[in-house]
């Protein structure tokens, strides 16, 4: 994938039924399914049984078992609710007979009330003034580590830019913050707030585990770590566009337990608040 063109006709499902639906998939440089694929096909699915004009607002999920690259993937809905103002559904995702992920959301009315939100960053550096994922790999691609290098050379559909680099060669603890810049690729124009959540909560699960890492890369990195999506909730508040770039700024509470926790938040480059992330993923050092 290498626009947001490619990821559209990702995120588009066979329907099978007013409440199934059949998804394909594409790596991301992973040898299992990404999670935010699964997160944007499950809430494209669900949003396909909404009918009242009701708007996303909130999704909670869990990743239960690891999904199948070559399988297709069928996304069931149960229309658990619809009422005066809120409409819930459930969405459970199926490999042959695993079931391999769920997810429940709900949706609101739009409706006026009162308004405040978090300020953005101020003084981080502008996506002008950074180097992006393509301009690392450029650069630096030689220098890193082999599976590093591979992750970068992955064709994807979205630029980041990460607001500081961090020399995985250098053996330090980090804060548990992680600033990242993102953008898509190609003409986003035209797009409906509904597949302008789903291409966002994709872009979610990039990235938030980084910080939960950091303040342990005296000891712990990507090699030796296996780490896994466990659950991830996410919360839309504003309606935005993909013409600019968008800051998505995390942060890791705690780590323990083999666990490690992280949450974030979702920017216009103006500061507007448009989404909140939280993901706790499995953190287990593996034995020598």
């Amino acid at each position: 994938m290498t626009t947001v063109d490619d990821l559209l006709n990702l995120l588009i499902l066979d329907k099978i039924s007013d409440t199934e639906f059949n998804g394909i998939s594409k790596t991301i440089g992973s040898p299992i399914v990404f999670g935010g694929q699964v997160l944007a096909q499950a809430i494209h699915a669900a949003s396909n049984t909404i009918t009242n004009n009701r708007v996303l607002h909130s999704m909670h999920s869990y990743f239960l078992e690891a999904g199948n690259l070559e399988l297709p993937i069928t996304y069931n809905v149960s229309i658990v609710r619809d009422g005066g103002s809120f409409s819930v559904r459930r969405v459970t995702a199926h490999q042959k007979e695993r079931t391999i992920f769920i997810l429940s959301a709900s949706y609101h009315k739009v409706e006026s009330g009162y308004d405040h939100q978090f300020d953005i960053k101020t003084a981080l550096k502008q996506p002008e003034d950074l180097l992006s994922w393509t301009d690392i790999l450029r650069q630096y691609g030689d220098y890193l580590p082999k599976s590093l290098k591979a992750f970068f050379e992955i064709e994807r559909p979205i630029e980041f830019k990460p607001t500081e680099i961090v020399n995985p060669l250098d053996k330090k603890d980090l804060p548990p913050y992680n600033d990242v810049w993102f953008k898509l690729k190609g003409d986003p124009n035209g797009l409906d707030l509904s597949t302008k959540q789903q291409i966002l909560t994709y872009i979610s699960d990039y990235n938030i585990l980084t910080s939960a890492l950091y303040p342990h890369a005296s000891k712990a990195h990507w090699g030796n770590t296996q780490t896994a999506s466990l659950d991830h909730s996410m919360w839309y508040f504003r309606d935005f566009d993909f013409d600019d770039w968008l800051l998505y700024s995390m942060e890791s509470p705690s780590t323990s337990n083999a666990r490690g926790f992280a949450r974030g938040n979702i920017f216009t480059r103006d500061g507007k608040l448009i989404a909140s992330v939280a993901q706790e993923g499995l953190m287990r050092p593996l034995k020598k």
